[in-house]
């Protein structure tokens, strides 16, 4: 089932992952011998953008679309593309990853091609490329390549994350050793594989009586940054729950019966973002707003005209979140205010 979320920046792909290539003896001996391999070079969570692709200082604007806010991401052309290059041109790399095959039919590579992300040093990335404006970031940028590209780099982004923080196993200590292309960590010791983790989030669009939505800002953001409420689901718990209980504790509201609208990966470092819209309890809607003073220092109930209005506007997340996409649902299009 399609969901409305589907078509998000970070929720795109054109990869079939080839799980069973995985597990082949000397995978990476093999495809580093094969010339039509390619790989995409990650250096401190940035890809390298493609040569002539496009120009370095469009990279994070938005393509420009009539199409409404929740199917702009799978409608507006791509403005630029990533580099994956032969493996001659990776002769070392610090982590690799099997993506898997490629599946469009509008890249440079042919459907099929293996990919793989390569993760370098600081040394190897600057021998590869030392403009480093030509080194981009997915948050800023991952509504400017198409399906493919957004989608391996959002990938190879999320386990390069897990291998940084589990080079060693949990119960022993031990260094452990990379297996399975890139995809489980084995303890020598224990004789434990180590597989990677994704931590569920949600965040929701609270909506009340009037039709305003709830926005707050975070201890960490400059002044006027708002966007939705969200946390981390704990264990024993479901999305609705955490739902209700991270509202509720960041803003002092309660909601009912949250609606789930989609999901999207956020690797950022590890996260999957799981979406809801819900309504504030009729009960308790005249209830006064209780930001915790500690995440949230301030929620706000924002009309469509406060989003718009120079006075009031505040700054909004920016086109590659699944916070933008919520609030232009219930916006019913594209929001012409600033974002971060």
């Amino acid at each position: 089932m399609k969901t409305l979320l589907a078509s998000l920046p970070l929720s795109r792909f054109e990869i079939d992952r080839d799980h069973a290539s995985r597990v082949l003896p000397g995978l990476f001996d093999t495809l580093w011998a094969d010339e039509t391999t390619r790989v995409l070079p990650i250096w401190n969570g940035q890809a390298l953008l493609a040569s002539g692709a496009a120009d370095a200082d469009d990279w994070g604007t938005t393509p420009s679309t009539d199409t409404p806010a929740t199917t702009a991401a799978t409608t507006a052309a791509p403005t630029a593309a990533l580099a994956f290059l032969p493996p001659a041109r990776i002769p070392q790399a610090e982590e690799r990853v099997y993506l898997g095959l490629n599946l469009s039919a509008e890249t440079a590579e042919p459907v099929g091609t293996r990919l793989v992300a390569a993760s370098l040093s600081d040394d190897d990335a600057r021998a590869l490329e030392p403009d480093e404006s030509r080194w981009v970031n997915l948050r800023q940028g991952a509504q400017a390549l198409g399906d493919r590209d957004a989608g391996a780099f959002t990938e190879a982004l999320g386990i390069l994350n897990w291998h940084r923080s589990h080079t060693h196993c949990p119960r022993c200590g031990a260094a452990t050793v990379v297996e399975t292309g890139g995809w489980v960590r084995r303890c020598p010791v224990q004789d434990i594989e180590i597989f990677p983790r994704t931590d569920p989030a949600v965040i929701v669009g609270i909506v009340d009586g009037d039709d305003r939505i709830l926005l707050g800002s975070n201890a960490l953001w400059e002044n006027n940054r708002y966007s939705l409420l969200a946390g981390f689901v704990e264990p024993g718990e479901s999305l609705e729950a955490a739902t209700i209980r991270e509202v509720f504790e960041e803003s002092g509201v309660r909601i009912l019966e949250p609606q789930y609208l989609g999901s999207q990966p956020w690797p950022f470092p590890a996260s999957l973002m799981c979406g809801f819209l819900a309504q504030v309890d009729p009960a308790t809607a005249g209830d006064a707003l209780l930001p915790d003073g500690e995440e949230i220092l301030d929620v706000r109930w924002f009309s469509r005209a406060d989003l718009t209005d120079p006075a009031t506007a505040p700054l909004l997340p920016g086109g590659a979140s699944i916070a933008r996409a919520i609030i232009e649902h219930w916006y019913g299009g594209p929001i012409p205010a600033p974002s971060w």
